[in-house]
């Protein structure tokens, strides 16, 4: 098996192609539907606090609004996000809790459906676990988890496309067409809440290719049965993972046929979006929590979506990495691209190809105004890089090996501690009660 995978081509999907089915009995399924149950329950915590719109629920609350009255808003972002807050508020009422609720039900299904890639990728049981605890307490996958905004739509449909289509290359061949099927839908689910997924979206498709040319050469049409998934052929990976998702994103639009002022041209797409990418770039002025990609990486300027007295009480609500993980993170990152040349360890490149694309996104990016919550996906791809990492450590058996509890209970350990400062809690020592939290200048 070694020999197999030093010859396999490096790329995100390439070990997996390659490896047989994993074996069930180490599946930690029940393990990944629990801690996506706890973190469920850990969102509807105070959800409906505060009572009022926070933050980017300006704009996509006030949207929804004017979207179940048939009138077009919020324009320069695709649709999907805000039809499903309009779609919560038709349903359950115009009222906080309900703005949010779409935001936590894909919080939860996308911490899941993470779960499922992670152990599609790396065939590791402690791997998926520990991955998920520290995507879980990284504050930022909750903190976006409880606002009504596009970002977790988007990350919760992105992760369910990952773990398809990962999971396509290693289920027995008769799933692997319904794999591909659903991994397509989400795709385009996710691209039509936000753009930022779009860069890990086209990895699957070239994946496919890459395989195939490994396999058959460059006559990579007409080789009946070849791999990477016998039995779907070039033209059927390009419909599911192509053609699929393209059409599910149009789809996304679909009401915006019928507004009444001014409705999409469903036959003038290139028009559209040439119009949203004129909306988005000409937000040039300077926001005091603006900041740029490498400041993410090292947890420097998170943001406060929320710091004044409401519901009774002085609370707060700050976009912050966990410290612990979000730092650790980066050796780990390191050493996943170390292990992913050096041992052939493709799981581990995997990750390294997936943060770098996830976060170049935005390095080469022209639009003037970003934040740190641009960070949620590279985050999610950190957090595995370092449980991979911390596993390693915790196989060499060595005089290091306590580091990998001792990571893991730090990053839980800080979450508790950093609760009520990122979920809106009562703070008791009024207008200076963000002084126990805010360690670095920076933060404040």
């Amino acid at each position: 098996m070694r020999e197999a995978l030093a010859a396999a081509p490096a790329g995100p999907y390439a070990a997996a192609a390659m490896l047989t089915p994993l074996p069930r009995t180490r599946d930690p399924l029940t393990w990944c539907m629990a801690i996506a149950v706890v973190f469920l329950i850990v969102c509807l915590h105070r959800l409906g606090i505060p009572n009022k719109i926070y933050f980017d629920e300006v704009h996509y609350v006030k949207a929804a609004r004017k979207m179940l009255l048939g009138l077009p808003a919020n324009r320069e972002h695709p649709m999907l996000g805000k039809e499903a807050i309009a779609a919560a508020m038709a349903l359950l009422g115009d009222r906080p809790w309900s703005w949010r609720v779409p935001s936590v039900l894909m919080g939860a299904l996308g911490l899941h459906a993470y779960g499922r890639f992670v152990w599609y990728l790396t065939g590791r049981r402690a791997v998926t676990i520990m991955a998920m605890v520290l995507m879980a307490t990284n504050f930022v996958w909750l903190v976006l988890s409880r606002i009504a905004m596009l970002d977790m739509v988007q990350a919760g449909f992105g992760m369910v496309a990952l773990w398809q289509v990962t999971a396509a290359f290693r289920e027995p061949r008769r799933h692997a067409r319904l794999r591909l099927i659903a991994g397509g839908l989400a795709m385009g689910l996710s691209l039509g809440a936000k753009w930022s997924i779009a860069p890990i979206l086209v990895l699957p498709g070239l994946a496919f290719v890459a395989l195939r040319v490994r396999e058959t050469g460059w006559r990579i049409i007409g080789r009946k049965g070849a791999g990477p998934i016998p039995g779907i052929s070039l033209v059927e990976a390009a419909l599911w993972l192509g053609l699929v998702p393209l059409a599910v994103y149009w789809l996304t639009y679909f009401p915006g046929f019928f507004w009444a002022h001014k409705p999409i041209d469903p036959l003038g797409f290139i028009e559209q979006h040439r119009y949203m990418l004129k909306l988005q770039d000409s937000v040039t002025k300077l926001h005091p929590y603006r900041s740029v990609w490498y400041m993410w990486m090292v947890d420097w300027r998170p943001i406060w979506f929320l710091y004044q007295v409401t519901d009774g009480a002085q609370r707060g609500i700050i976009l912050l990495g966990n410290p612990v993980s979000m730092i650790a993170g980066l050796p780990a990152l390191a050493w996943c691209l170390w292990a992913g040349i050096k041992q052939a360890r493709w799981e581990a490149l995997a990750l390294v190809v997936l943060y770098a694309l996830t976060l170049g996104i935005w390095a080469i990016n022209g639009k003037p105004i970003q934040f740190y919550y641009h960070y949620l996906l590279p985050a999610a791809f950190l957090a595995a890089a370092l449980a991979l990492a911390l596993e390693a450590l915790w196989q060499r058996r060595d005089r290091w090996r306590w580091l990998t509890p001792a990571t893991l209970a730090a990053s839980v350990g800080i979450f508790v501690y950093f609760y009520p400062i990122i979920s809106a809690g009562a703070l008791h020592h009024g207008k200076k009660s963000y002084a126990q939290w805010m360690w670095l200048d920076s933060w404040r």
